[in-house]
């Protein structure tokens, strides 16, 4: 009789990597996975959007503040008027969903869970 496969054992870790691919903290992650030879699949905000179910999901992950860029060239262009509605999780979800260039990158999944935000060479010698 065949010896069962542990699939689990042999799985092999998928990263998604979510951002811009002309933002240069997105080009430097990316030169640095690859160089490591880490695979990963490419989430581009400017082609395919960012649906508000997954930025609530990264919200209750590590909180909304932590992938909301106030120092984005976006966030400066909306005006005091408009930065001062952004209070609560919900509306900055509704401006990130709209307006994709405010949330910080690049975010890094793996199985659904943001395991990195912005480029960290120390983090990423540990988790890769």
């Amino acid at each position: 009789m065949d010896k069962p496969i542990n699939f689990t054992s042999q799985s092999v870790n998928m990263y998604i990597v979510y951002g811009i691919p002309n933002c240069n903290t997105v080009k430097k992650t990316l030169t640095w996975l690859d160089k490591h030879k880490v695979k990963y699949s490419f989430h581009n905000y400017k082609t395919e959007g960012i649906a508000k179910t997954k930025l609530k999901i990264w919200s209750q992950q590590k909180g909304w503040e932590s992938f909301f860029n106030k120092k984005s060239s976006t966030w400066r262009e909306l005006g005091n008027t408009m930065q001062e509605k952004i209070k609560s999780e919900k509306s900055a979800i509704d401006l990130m969903a709209e307006k994709t260039s405010i949330i910080k990158r690049p975010i890094i999944e793996e199985d659904g869970n943001i395991i990195s935000i912005g480029f960290d060479e120390k983090l990423f010698n540990e988790i890769f």
